[in-house]
Formats: structure tokens, sequence, C-alpha cells
């Protein structure tokens, strides 16, 4: 199973992914590693593991950079795209080439807590202020609106008296590598189907 990463930032997600690959706990092939941000320290990350490196900037020209990308990750033979603190919405041509294979992690339950602007610590605070008993991570696949896919996997986490959302941020931080390895385990080995999707061994 190929994987192709997309990264604005850290690439947090796809350090653990790839851990997870060199330890032998996961069954795929890192093919490639993408970025809309030139400086992005997950670009140097795949570089240093050997991995290609791409900087695909959205602006000014979103319509090319979505052709770029989708030309990339299919050039690279990817069966999956798994996104890692990618801060873009995919375009239709990459969203057209790998429908039902892009899959991100959210740092709640969706469908709950989702949309434009939910991510990072906002999203715990949002959480919190509802007074629910649960959070949790949710692995999903990727459409045109932001978090709205199929679920494919969650992880609940009970919300601990005096619960800050700097401290839930960092259990479901610490929950997610887990989550998402174990998901696209389940992928690798044929367990978990992502519909009618194929993915490659």
């Amino acid at each position: 199973m190929n994987l192709a990463f997309l990264a604005s930032n850290n690439g947090s997600s796809l350090r653990a992914i790839v851990a997870a690959i060199r330890a032998g706990q996961l069954s795929a092939r890192p093919r490639m590693v993408v970025s809309n941000r030139r400086t992005a320290p997950a670009l140097e990350f795949a570089r240093a593991e050997g991995i290609e490196a791409r900087f695909i900037p959205t602006l000014p020209d979103p319509e090319l950079a979505d052709a770029h990308l989708a030309e990339a990750l299919k050039t690279c033979g990817a069966d999956l795209v798994i996104l890692s603190g990618y801060l873009r919405k995919l375009g239709p041509q990459t969203l057209a080439a790998f429908q039902g294979r892009v899959l991100n992690i959210h740092p709640a339950l969706l469908p709950e807590f989702g949309g434009e602007g939910m991510y990072g610590r906002r999203v715990h605070e949002a959480v919190l202020n509802a007074g629910v008993p649960v959070s949790g991570a949710t692995v999903h696949v990727v459409d045109e609106a932001y978090d709205h896919g199929p679920i494919v996997a969650q992880q609940r986490l009970a919300i601990q008296a005096g619960e800050t959302a700097e401290s839930l941020e960092a259990r479901v931080m610490a929950a997610e590598p887990k989550l998402f390895v174990e998901t696209l385990q389940q992928i690798a080995d044929g367990r978990l189907s992502l519909g009618s999707v194929v993915v490659g061994q």
C-alpha cells in the first residue's frame, strides 16, 4: 500500500505513520510528502527519511496547483493520500483522481465539532463549552467540504474532571497516532474497506 502525505507544517501524523512503517508495525510504503509551504518541517523530515518531497504552492493559482498536486500524487503511485495538518481545501482534480482514497484525522468526534476554522485548540474549547461527556479523534474520508466525508474510525475519550482545552488537546494528540496507524493497517490487510475503493497491497 503506497502512501502520499500532504502537510502544511510539522506533519505529526506523517511522522507517526512513517515511524510505524519503519518499525514493521504498518504494511505500507511512504512515497511522497507534499506541502504548500516551502519551509514546512514536514518536507525536511521527508528528505531526511529518503521520501520524495514536493513543494506545491496553492496561491496565486489554485486551479494550476490542484492540477500539479493531482499529477504528482498519481505519478508517485499513491494508493491513499494522508492529510497531516494540511490547511488547504483540496481541489476538484485531486478529489476526483483520489475519490474515497484521501484520509484525514480530526481531533474530535465528527460529525460534531468540525467544519471550516475548526482545527487546533479551538476544537477542544468548543467541545468543553458544549459540555459533552466524551471527545476523541475521527479518521474520515476527505471530500469537498471540511470534515464532512464518511467516518472510517473513531477513538473515544471521556472528558475528565477539571479538563482544560490544553489537557484535552494533549490527550487527543496522544491518541491520534495509534488510531491512524491501526486504521491504515486494517485497510492494508483487508479488515477495513473504503467502500468500492480498491487499495493496492
